[in-house]
């Protein structure tokens, strides 16, 4: 049974997508796929959401604080929104997360050959410290003010815009992922079932 993808891309926003221009330096390149991939992942985690707050206004379903995607397919799927659609949404979200906090562990590595380079790189620490951190605790507002100093001297980060239809395309990459890794699940579920039977 394959999920269906979610509609939720219907929105857009001004995403960062890097000009020609200004894609010769590594540092740049590398926060731009790392927006990206933040931006793919909360499209993601709204997908979940919704599909969380069906699961939770129809009683007849259960699953909703199950910990495993194999103990919230054990129940009755709906057309869109039942515990396979939220078992699938949140393993692509997972999987858009994981991306983007590999590219953030890349960071380290990449020398940027730039001032904005410099500014790329920041500007992806304090992002980061924003998902997991409290960005009033030292050093965070001490790196933002080291931040907003250089873009006073050098300029922001260049934007562009992002296409819709690379979009969907990041979406439906980590969605196939997860619909692959739910019907995995799934089948091992069973095959271990069908083997307690057995003895």
């Amino acid at each position: 049974m394959a999920a269906k993808r979610p509609t939720v891309l219907a929105a857009s926003r001004n995403d960062t997508e890097l000009q020609p221009a200004a894609t010769g330096d590594p540092a740049l390149l590398l926060v731009s796929d790392w927006q990206i991939a933040r931006y793919i992942s909360l499209l993601l985690c709204r997908v979940q959401q919704r599909l969380e707050s069906q699961i939770m206004v129809n009683p007849g379903i259960q699953g909703l604080t199950a910990d495993s995607p194999r103990q919230v397919q054990g129940q009755t799927a709906l057309n869109l929104g039942g515990p396979w659609d939220y078992a699938v949404a949140r393993e692509a979200e997972v999987f858009a997360m994981t991306e983007a906090l590999k590219l953030q562990d890349s960071l380290p590595e990449v020398a940027a050959t730039s001032l904005i380079g410099v500014i790329a790189k920041l500007e992806m620490i304090v992002g980061a410290d924003r998902d997991i951190g409290d960005p009033t605790d030292f050093p965070w507002p001490h790196i933002a003010s080291v931040l907003d100093d250089l873009k006073a001297i050098a300029g922001s980060l260049p934007v562009g815009n992002r296409s819709r239809e690379r979009t969907r395309s990041d979406v439906a990459k980590h969605w196939e992922s997860a619909v692959k890794l739910v019907a995995a699940l799934k089948k091992e579920n069973a095959e271990q079932r069908g083997q307690f039977r057995r003895h």
